[in-house]
């Protein structure tokens, strides 16, 4: 899943001496003032009062067609719904796919090709339509639509459409989902996939009244199916939700919704971020934020701010991806050269040190199953100078490299500059804004040479890495994930075998060798895994690190021990 590089985060952190359980984030849940309690799990949250975040940078989009990052697809939850989610609850309770809009996860047929949903009762959108396989049908559609469906790639992949559809606004209804009935909806794939039902809890399965959402009209009116709905937006600057009087809690088993509403505030400096978390006056003993920085993390250790301190694992790998296309970037030599010459310890200092990253080595992290622990291009830089006078190269040249406006990445990319700069090759840093960033790097046209980015698996499993960033085939115009734009048959070839395994082990385990096959061509370089420390405000309650949101808190279950008006 493409997410800020500044969320991702996996790997144990020292400081607070957390360990890795159940192949997922480590947990350290605290709630309430009194942090856990006898079971190790959040306190729970009270009915009411308002929850405040604090953010560095507003969301990429609200349109859930068009945004797809960690922190934004958290958000999303709170909004909207789909036939199914992921559950609630600290470790492997927030990995595991529930029913949501649909009464069960599906029934396969035609060898799960075609999978079969019926809708709950008295579900409905915020304008009190009700939720209907028309709104499934539609909804999902706009994954094809070449202006909207810039976000998560999985509609375009799994869902069977015509090759020159181009999505609802543009060529009407998608034929190969159907809708018997208001209830049954019934949805062809282009292949069978076992694990369809986990694709689903994925923001681009949202539905939508038919023929709404045109243009962007979504990323500033939200038609909200979920438990909030939005209240008021002004970009970069605040976002508040309230309750969807529509959301009916009997239908949800997953939203607790205890809050009567949350409020974000953008823009924030991150060390700002940091000093009102620590000091948590006023509405800030309600807020919740960001990781915080590395000049904060010894500040963490008084016992009255561990008492509301979350830490653990994130499962995303940091990565620069090698844009293969180029000139000079096109020679596998050059791009083995800059694997080698990245001295991976100086990448894990510009993002705070130890406590805060653990440096990269293969594409996969730690956590995802089937994962081999390998190192295929350890720092050596005369190697890399060998390589690139291999090439005829060593007379140097120069590329660009696309990152965020943003501290922690700025630091990364100075780093990879120095270090490429030792074999000859100058790096010019294009500096992009962070609202904006995925957006500009997922158009090939505008990409450039190189791109500091992140990315973490949607699900428990690894064909949620590889194939969304290396099939070849699956290079679009905009919304591509695939910024290396490597198109090799080999690796195509291999995950179209993977995707045809029904045993799920045996497929990851796949994945884990596909990694290595991968790397040898080097289109990216695996740079580091991350590490995430969270501090709550004092009055803040349910809160626990999801597993399957950039490990950031689950904002589905979130709330406040002693609400205030």
């Amino acid at each position: 899943m493409r997410r800020s590089a500044a969320l991702t985060s996996v790997t144990m952190t020292a400081v607070l001496a957390l360990s890795a359980c159940g192949g997922g984030a480590a947990q350290s849940p605290g709630g309430g003032t009194g942090g856990t309690g006898a079971t190790g799990r959040p306190a729970t949250p009270a009915t009411g009062g308002t929850v405040h975040v604090l953010a560095n940078a507003d969301f990429s989009h609200l349109d859930p067609a068009r945004g797809f990052d960690g922190g934004v697809n958290n958000f999303y939850r709170l909004i909207y719904r789909g036939l199914t989610t992921f559950g609630a609850g600290p470790g492997a309770e927030g990995t595991k796919i529930v029913p949501d809009l649909a009464t069960d996860t599906g029934t396969p047929s035609n060898d799960a090709k075609t999978w079969t949903f019926t809708l709950k009762d008295n579900i409905f959108f915020e304008d009190g339509t009700p939720i209907t396989s028309e709104a499934v049908k539609f909804g999902f559609s706009r994954a094809f639509d070449p202006e909207a469906g810039i976000g998560s790639p999985y509609g375009r992949l799994l869902l069977d459409a015509p090759k020159d559809y181009k999505g609802p606004y543009l060529s009407g209804d998608l034929d190969t989902i159907e809708t018997p009935d208001p209830k049954t909806v019934v949805i062809h794939l282009k292949k069978p996939y076992a694990d369809f039902p986990s694709a689903l809890a994925l923001p681009n399965f949202t539905p939508f009244p038919k023929g709404t959402g045109a243009g962007a009209a979504f990323d500033s009116k939200p038609i909200a199916s979920g438990p909030y709905k939005l209240a008021s937006y002004q970009r970069n600057a605040s976002l508040k939700l309230e309750r969807n009087p529509q959301w009916k809690p009997e239908t949800d088993t997953v939203r607790t919704a205890k809050p009567d509403a949350f409020e974000w505030t953008f823009g924030l400096d991150p060390a700002t971020i940091d000093e009102r978390m620590l000091a948590g006056q006023g509405t800030d003993a309600d807020a919740i934020g960001q990781s915080i920085q590395a000049a904060t993390v010894a500040r963490v250790q008084t016992p009255q701010i561990k008492a509301r301190t979350l830490s653990g694992l994130n499962g995303c790998t940091t990565y620069m991806g090698l844009n293969t296309t180029k000139k000079y970037l096109k020679d596998v030599r050059v791009r083995q050269a800059i694997n080698h010459a990245i001295d991976k310890d100086t990448i894990v200092a510009a993002m705070g040190g130890s406590t805060l990253a653990e440096k990269g080595t293969s594409i996969q992290p730690p956590t995802v199953a089937g994962r081999v622990d390998y190192d295929p291009y350890p720092y050596d830089v005369a190697k890399a100078k060998q390589l690139l006078a291999d090439a005829g190269l060593s007379g140097g040249f120069s590329l660009i490299l696309d990152t965020r406006a943003q501290p922690k990445m700025a630091a990364v990319s100075v780093a990879v500059q120095e270090a490429l700069k030792q074999i000859g090759i100058d790096v010019k840093i294009n500096n992009i804004d962070a609202s904006t960033y995925y957006e500009v790097i997922g158009t090939p046209a505008k990409q450039n040479d190189m791109a500091v980015t992140g990315w973490c698996p949607d699900w428990a499993s690894g064909a949620t890495f590889l194939p969304p960033l290396f099939d070849g085939r699956n290079i679009t115009s905009k919304g591509n994930s695939n910024l290396a734009q490597i198109n090799d048959k080999a690796i195509n070839a291999k995950i179209d075998e993977i995707a045809e395994m029904t045993d799920v082990k045996q497929a990851n385990a796949a994945y884990g060798e596909l990694d290595k096959q991968i790397m040898e061509l080097a289109p990216v370089v695996p740079l580091a895994y991350e590490k995430l420390i969270l501090v709550n405000g004092a009055n803040i309650a349910g809160a626990y690190q999801s597993n399957s949101y950039s490990g950031g808190i689950d904002l589905v279950s979130v709330g406040l021990a002693k609400p205030t008006k």
